[in-house]
């Protein structure tokens, strides 16, 4: 399942010089997340690569200002500007709180790991409300198409347990593990249809039921940790505006808006 689209909408790779150039010479962290991440991959399964970008400091101050998320360059690839990526997160964004978690990192700058010691600060109980929404969301397309098809997408209803897993150990034990290994075999055998929609039907609404009686005592603060989040921004703002910015480039497209 693609997730990129689901918080920021593109129509398609982005072609802007600039853009590409801010992602392949300014990534502060990079990583793998999707199934291989999952512990869930297969021979058929493709590699989602996902990256934060630190675009200068002195880009901002020009009246075009540098995007806040690019598609590309390579297949399946896409990254977000730190501040916006920040913004996301602070939000419980379910994606964006893999990103952050993904055990497979390929690309690490010291912006990126100020940034992943920066995990805690974004969770919150928010994180029910955003994965229980999406969740819900989710569930009322498999829905549809039972309805509409006579089958869910097994693969959609196999990412959703496990969202649905992940939600409910973070409000257990308020670490969000993404790793969803101990549950492969029946996670797969969703994905291949072996087991009957009443069965995972069943299951979800365990998890939601579970979820629910773990947020009364999830371990976990009402809010994310705003301030220290903002001072990090700030500070990477401030030492980036002493660095060169990138020659303009001549535009050939735009990047997403």
């Amino acid at each position: 399942m693609n997730e990129a689209n689901q918080h920021e909408p593109t129509p398609g790779p982005t072609t802007d010089p600039l853009a590409l150039t801010l992602v392949r010479e300014h990534t502060v962290y990079s990583c793998v997340i999707g199934s291989r991440a999952f512990g869930l991959a297969t021979e058929a399964s493709d590699t989602d690569r996902r990256g934060v970008y630190l675009a200068p400091t002195p880009l901002f101050w020009r009246f075009e200002k540098p995007p806040t998320h690019v598609e590309g360059p390579r297949d399946e690839e896409f990254s977000w500007e730190l501040e916006r990526f920040c913004e996301l997160a602070l939000r419980a964004n379910p994606n964006i709180l893999e990103v952050l978690h993904s055990p497979l990192v390929e690309d690490l700058a010291p912006v990126g790991e100020e940034l992943l010691s920066l995990r805690g600060a974004f969770l919150s109980r928010r994180a029910h409300t955003t994965f229980s929404r999406y969740a819900v969301a989710q569930r009322g397309k498999l829905l549809g198409d039972l309805r509409n098809h006579g089958a869910p997408r097994w693969k959609h209803a196999m990412h959703l347990l496990r969202l649905l897993l992940s939600c409910r150990d973070l409000l257990r034990t308020g670490r969000l593990v993404i790793d969803a290994t101990p549950y492969r075999d029946r996670l797969l055998a969703v994905r291949r249809g072996e087991l009957t929609w009443e069965e995972v039907d069943a299951w979800m609404t365990l998890l939601q039921e579970q979820t629910e009686a773990a947020l009364a005592t999830a371990p976990l603060p009402e809010s994310p940790d705003l301030p220290r989040v903002e001072d990090f921004l700030l500070r990477t703002r401030r030492a980036s505006a002493t660095a060169p910015a990138p020659a303009p480039a001549p535009r050939t497209g735009t990047a997403a808006a």
